[in-house]
């Protein structure tokens, strides 16, 4: 789709789609413990930028399955068969895979459209027996439908709006893997972290950005948990590092030099981590960088119970 299309180094997203309203924003909303309902938005964004020009209005050109289509985007744990506990091998296992994949096709959608109202991301005709008619979706803004009669249909945005109207996701995001990887509050936690580095460019470059509790809540309705957790795991990835000071070229001031020598004093209790935003491990094989992440908890975990046991013993 990448190589057929525009080659965008870069998809644009609106931040309307981050910040919260009454409590919760509409990416917090697509945080759940199932389902793809984050993942295909940014897919949809992703596949409308490939194709489409700033300003152009989105238009659904791909089936929902079969080769090429918006289930072919989608990659799921689905070879696993949890009614015999085996997995589903040739042909009877790809037939039940590619099910697998519409029937989470279809629940993002409707998750997405069940957000309600003016924070729909997708809408959807009905035929005259009620069923929806998934073939004929259509794409909303990241700020919803809308409270119009006519929805509020995507358009692809403008690179050269402000730090404060969108966010930049660099394209090795979605062609190495990482959509598919982190989970949802991985993939937010991500954003706002991407986000806060466009607005405070200067800050994030010489101490790193970082955000409070309540703010936090405040601001994009991301609890602590999803927060910490998604801090740890994108660190582990190498998507974020804790903020370290600007690399300082050999032939730059004795007194800069001097600045950032000496070492960072210690975090303060209830002081927020400061985070730094590194592209770098996008470049990355996902599926690679997720097996060697998991190899090594596994170790660690396997370390640490060989130490209790001789602690006991």
């Amino acid at each position: 789709m990448w190589e057929a299309g525009r080659k965008p180094d870069s998809i644009v997203l609106r931040s309307t789609l981050l910040p919260a309203s009454e409590g919760r924003s509409r990416l917090t909303k697509l945080i759940l413990p199932k389902g793809i309902a984050l993942r295909f938005y940014l897919l949809a964004a992703f596949e409308a930028q490939c194709r489409l020009n700033a300003r152009e209005t989105w238009e659904n050109v791909l089936p929902l399955a079969g080769r090429g289509s918006w289930s072919d985007l989608v990659a799921i744990d689905g070879a696993y068969d949890t009614s015999s506990a085996t997995y589903l091998r040739g042909t009877v296992g790809s037939r039940r895979l590619e099910s697998l994949r519409l029937q989470q096709v279809k629940g993002a959608l409707r998750t997405l459209e069940e957000l309600g109202g003016e924070d729909a991301l997708v809408t959807m005709p009905r035929r005259k027996s009620g069923q929806r008619e998934y073939k004929k979706f259509l794409l909303m803004n990241e700020s919803g439908r809308g409270g119009n009669q006519t929805p509020n249909v995507y358009t692809v945005p403008v690179r050269s709006w402000s730090a404060m109207k969108t966010i930049e996701i660099p394209a090795g995001f979605f062609l190495n893997g990482w959509i598919q990887v982190l989970n949802p509050s991985e993939v937010a936690t991500w954003l706002i972290l991407r986000m806060l580095s466009r607005w405070a460019p200067r800050k994030h470059i010489r101490s790193g950005v970082y955000l409070y509790g309540q703010d936090r809540l405040e601001t994009f309705g991301l609890r602590d948990d999803a927060w910490e957790d998604g801090c740890q795991r994108l660190r582990e990835f190498g998507l974020i590092r804790y903020a370290q000071p600007p690399d300082i070229p050999p032939s730059a001031p004795q007194e800069l030099k001097a600045l950032f020598s000496q070492p960072t004093r210690p975090r303060r209790r209830y002081e927020p981590h400061h985070w730094q935003v590194t592209d770098q491990g996008l470049d990355e094989d996902a599926a690679k960088r997720l097996d060697q992440e998991l190899t090594l908890r596994q170790q660690a975990l396997e370390t640490a119970a060989k130490q209790r046991a001789q602690e006991r013993s």
